[in-house]
């Protein structure tokens, strides 16, 4: 059967049998884990909207909203668990820290504009903090410690739990972001967007049955290994020799949500479920 748990309420150590630290001493919600039964597990990193006050308050007006939030695709992947996926989503906005980048802060894609591990800029390009008030390295060490590594013990420990029971293991990074952001790339970006380390992350048959899902469809525009090659989740965790295909999906909001609202679009967005289901089925039938 599978379970959720609610890292709130629990405060001792658990460990799966490869030595992983699973959870360790939390004495607040970072995220929750649904624990499926099958080798998909979806990570949800860009998904939370919580903001502590201590930062929120050294925050401009415009950040505490934070716009740059891939907003509600917990509720565009809901369904995943009726496919017997694992789910990890924080609680925390990428702006407290970001998720899916290195805790060293180094570049994912060098010479271009990105934003980093304790952003200070927006997507827009706007500050994010009061003058003066940006994080410090002693208090980014310190967030990374609070909220990055907790992610990413239950992360490693849910691929290493997945691994043991199934032989492998489908770790899928779902993401989304305005259609338009020149601060970050060119004109109107394609409505699906996978990415796989430029095929580092995933067997080339598995990124060949995906993007031959998104070609037979007729509705959305796609790339792949386009502007968005995957993180450092993809790219950290993707080892497909010893059986992790890591895949991220880039969705244009503009698809599923008002972009300047942030609110959810009960039309558009059962289409978009449509394509994302088909696309988590065929990483099913690609072993």
């Amino acid at each position: 059967m599978a379970r959720c748990f609610d890292f709130a309420k629990l405060r001792f150590a658990m460990l799966n049998t490869n030595g992983f630290v699973y959870l360790a001493a939390l004495r607040m919600e970072i995220f929750t884990l649904h624990r499926g039964t099958s080798p998909l597990f979806v990570s949800l990193p860009h998904d939370g909207t919580a903001l502590p006050e201590d930062i929120a308050a050294r925050m401009t007006e415009g950040a505490r909203r934070v716009p740059d939030t891939d907003w509600h695709v917990s509720r565009l992947y809901a369904f995943a668990r009726e496919i017997s996926a694992s789910i990890i989503v924080p609680k925390y906005s990428r702006y407290v820290v970001d998720l899916n980048r290195p805790p060293d802060d180094v570049s994912l894609y060098p010479g271009q504009n990105t934003t980093g591990l304790c952003p200070i800029v927006q997507f827009s390009g706007e500050k994010i903090y009061l003058p003066g008030q940006e994080p410090t390295p002693d208090e980014i060490a310190r967030r990374v410690g609070k909220y990055w590594r907790p992610y990413h013990h239950a992360l490693a420990a849910e691929i290493a739990r997945i691994k043991a029971a199934h032989g492998r293991v489908v770790l899928w990074e779902g993401h989304s972001i305005r259609s338009v952001v020149p601060f970050l790339f060119e004109g109107r970006l394609p409505d699906f967007n996978l990415g796989t380390a430029n095929g580092a992350s995933c067997s080339p048959e598995m990124q060949r049955c995906l993007a031959d899902v998104l070609e037979t469809q007729r509705d959305y525009s796609f790339l792949v290994n386009g502007r968005f090659k995957g993180g450092y989740i993809t790219r950290h965790y993707g080892d497909p020799a010893n059986g992790v295909d890591a895949i991220q999906l880039e969705l244009a909001q503009c698809n599923y949500m008002d972009e300047d609202s942030f609110a959810y679009d009960e039309t558009k967005a059962p289409r978009v479920q449509a394509v994302i289901r088909r696309l988590l089925l065929a990483t099913s039938s690609n072993s």
